[in-house]
C-alpha cells in the first residue's frame, strides 16, 4: 500500500513537472513570437478574415496596381489542424505578414508550421521572412530560382524599398525556400491532409497550388483569378490553360485564387480565367500566322467578354503582347 501510493505521489509529481514546463514553453513560444512581430513596423489597412470551411481561413487584398494599398493586393491564407497551422502564401510586405498573424492569433494559438508558397512574386513573398523567423518551414515549387536569384527580383525589392516604406525597407530580405518541391506530392499535419499540385511553369516560372483534401478546397495561386482579369506577366499560357482544363472536372467545395473574392461556386472562377486566356491565345495565334502584326490584331479584335472586368485596363494589352510574343517564341521551336 506504501509503496502504492509513493508511486501515485511520484506520478502526480511528474505530471505537475510535465505541465509546468509545457506552461513555460508555451509562454516562451508566445514571448518569442512578440519579440519577432514588434520588430515590424505595423500596418494601417484593415485586413478582413473570412471563413471559407471548418479548418481554412484567407485574408484578401484589395485589387489595385502592386503599390496601392500599402502592397496589400494579393491574397494569402491559413488552414487550422490539430497539430498546427499551414499557410498558403504570405504578402507583399513583412507588416502584412504581421498583420496576418495577429489574424491567425484570433482564431489559434497553434504553432504556425508550415508555408506553402504558391510561386515566386513579390506580392506574395516579401512577408516569408517573418514566418521564417517563427521557425516555419517554408516550401516552394521547383522554378523558384528563376525569379528569386534574378536581377529582376533584386531591382524589385530597391524599388519596393521605396514605393512601399516603411513596411518594405533596408530590412526586408527575400527568403529561399526550406523544401524544394519538384513533382506533386502530399502530406498530413495532424487531422489534415494536404495535396500540393506542380503546376511547373504556368503564371510564373513555377507554380503550385495546395488542395486542403478534408474541407475540399483549393488555393490556387495566381493560376486563377475571381472574377477579374489575370496578370500573366511571363506566363506559360499554353501550359496554364492545359491546367486551367483539368481543373475544370475537379469537385471543389471552395477556391480562394492569388486575387480576389473566394469563389463559392469554383467552375464559374476557373472557367472564366480559362476562357479570357484561351480567348487571348486564338486572337493571337491567328495573327501569328497570318503574318499579322500586333497592334492591328489587338484592335480588330471582339475583347467585349471581358472588358468590364476588373483591371482589364491595367492588364488587357500587355497581356495580349506577351502572349503575341510567346506563340512567335512556340512556333519557332516547332
Amino acid at each position: 500500500m506504501r509503496i502504492c501510493n509513493k508511486y501515485q505521489t511520484l506520478v502526480s509529481t511528474l505530471l505537475v513537472v510535465m505541465s509546468i514546463t509545457a506552461c513555460s514553453e508555451n509562454k516562451n513560444a508566445a514571448i518569442n513570437e512578440k519579440a519577432v512581430l514588434q520588430k515590424y513596423v505595423d500596418s494601417g489597412i484593415e485586413m478582413k478574415l473570412h471563413k471559407v470551411s471548418e479548418r481554412v481561413y484567407y485574408v484578401r487584398g484589395k485589387a489595385g496596381m502592386a503599390t496601392d494599398n500599402e502592397g496589400f493586393i494579393s491574397n494569402a491564407g491559413f488552414i487550422v489542424t490539430s497539430d498546427g497551422v499551414v499557410v498558403y502564401d504570405a504578402l507583399g510586405s513583412p507588416s502584412l505578414a504581421k498583420k496576418m498573424i495577429q489574424n491567425i492569433r484570433s482564431v489559434t494559438d497553434q504553432p504556425i508550421k508550415k508555408v506553402v508558397v504558391g510561386h515566386y512574386h513579390a506580392d506574395h513573398i516579401y512577408g516569408l521572412q517573418v514566418f521564417k523567423e517563427l521557425g516555419a518551414q517554408i516550401v516552394a515549387p521547383i522554378g523558384f530560382e528563376a525569379y528569386l536569384y534574378s536581377s529582376f527580383a533584386a531591382e524589385r525589392l530597391e524599388e519596393r524599398r521605396f514605393s512601399l516604406e516603411p513596411w518594405v525597407n533596408e530590412n526586408t530580405h527575400l527568403i529561399a525556400p526550406d523544401e524544394v518541391i519538384s513533382e506533386s506530392q502530399s502530406f498530413t499535419l495532424g487531422d489534415t491532409r494536404f495535396v500540393m499540385s506542380l503546376l511547373g511553369s504556368a503564371h510564373s516560372q513555377g507554380d503550385m497550388t495546395l488542395y486542403v483534401e478534408n474541407d475540399k478546397v483549393l488555393f490556387s495561386g495566381d493560376i486563377i483569378f475571381e472574377g477579374r482579369v489575370p496578370f500573366l506577366g511571363n506566363a506559360d499560357t499554353k501550359n496554364w490553360l492545359e491546367t486551367l482544363v483539368k481543373f475544370e472536372t475537379d469537385n471543389l467545395q471552395a477556391l480562394i485564387p492569388g486575387h480576389g473574392p473566394h469563389a463559392e461556386i469554383p467552375g464559374q472562377a476557373i472557367t472564366l480565367t480559362r476562357k479570357y486566356l484561351a480567348k487571348v491565345r486564338q486572337v493571337m495565334t491567328n495573327a501569328v500566322d497570318e503574318l499579322q502584326d500586333f497592334d492591328s490584331a489587338f484592335s480588330q479584335a471582339d475583347w467585349s467578354e471581358f472588358e468590364n472586368l476588373p483591371a482589364y485596363q491595367a492588364a488587357h494589352r500587355r497581356n495580349a503582347y506577351q502572349v503575341f510574343l510567346s506563340i512567335e517564341k512556340e512556333q519557332l521551336v516547332q
